[in-house]
């Protein structure tokens, strides 16, 4: 697969092997036989040209290797400790391809989405840091909104 995907183009048996015959020798048998289980297994496709087939790679590498990785990730009991696992095991250059690669994921950002939101200025803690109110801490008086009594009456303009 690595030749394939090398010439990212439909290539022939003999252009392999004589690719692979310049690091060892290798038959043109074995070529061949590893080509049609590729082709049999759905990794390539194949075309006749003449008496022999050229063959050309169903995906990419990087797509490829993300099955790989989603398919391993998929079996896991445990998702999350299993990604902590290997973000554990990556170099610092593969740790800034991944956020280059999440924030490619995530698209460009907007001003908008850039800024605060209004409720939050540099005076005030980010929401996530912010004390919530629960039942027990409201001051006498002020009303349960999380028990709408009449969930379907309209509020009143301006007011709660």
């Amino acid at each position: 697969m690595t030749r394939v995907w090398k010439w990212n183009r439909p290539v022939t048996v003999r252009e392999v092997l004589e690719d692979l015959q310049q690091e060892r020798t290798i038959a043109y048998t074995t070529v061949m036989t590893v080509l049609d289980n590729l082709h049999q297994k759905g990794w390539v496709r194949r075309e006749a040209e003449g008496r022999a087939y050229r063959y050309e790679a169903v995906s990419t590498r990087a797509a490829y290797a993300a099955a790989l990785m989603n398919d391993a990730w998929s079996q896991s009991d445990n998702p999350a400790a299993a990604l902590v696992a290997f973000f554990g095991m990556m170099s610092e250059e593969q740790r800034l391809a991944l956020q280059d690669a999440v924030r490619i994921v995530q698209g460009p950002r907007t001003r908008e989405s850039e800024s605060p939101p209004p409720s939050e200025t540099a005076d005030s803690p980010p929401a996530d840091e912010r004390p919530v109110k629960r039942p027990a801490e409201r001051p006498a008086g002020e009303p349960d909104e999380s028990r709408d009594e009449n969930p379907g009456a309209e509020r009143p303009a301006g007011g709660r």
